[in-house]
């Protein structure tokens, strides 16, 4: 019966010395595993700092193009009404046909394509 009392131990402690070395490489993998994580995490910060810098867009930016946008459309809205309207009032006052309405027409958008030509050849500011 000793024996087999002392075999009963071996073999309680075989399966727990087991268990000990299997919990030892599962908290060996884990390590590594966290460490390779927050490697990864420290990596993804510093690409997500460098693609920041590198679509950095300076305060009002985005106001002043809208701003800009809005001064090319009234500029070249502005010119073909002034045209337009020039136009209708010979013809109405000449009692002639639509031809100065046309001719002042495309006077208008001349005009006006000169207007936005004129804007978008101006230097930008640098102080925004």
């Amino acid at each position: 019966m000793a024996e087999r009392d002392g075999q009963d131990d071996h073999r309680r402690q075989k399966p727990e010395t087991s268990r000990e070395r299997d919990d030892e490489g599962l908290r060996a993998r884990l390590n590594t595993l966290s460490s390779a994580l927050d490697a990864q995490a420290v990596a993804d910060k510093a690409a997500d700092a460098a693609k920041q810098e590198q679509t950095h867009v300076l305060p009002g930016a985005i106001g002043n193009a809208m701003g800009l946008a809005v001064r090319v459309l009234s500029e070249f809205v502005a010119a073909v009404l002034v045209g337009t309207v020039i136009g209708w009032w010979i013809d109405r006052t000449a009692g002639t046909t639509p031809a100065f309405l046309i001719v002042f027409l495309l006077l208008g958008a001349a005009a006006g394509f000169w207007n936005v030509y004129r804007i978008a050849m101006k230097p930008p500011n640098p102080e925004g």
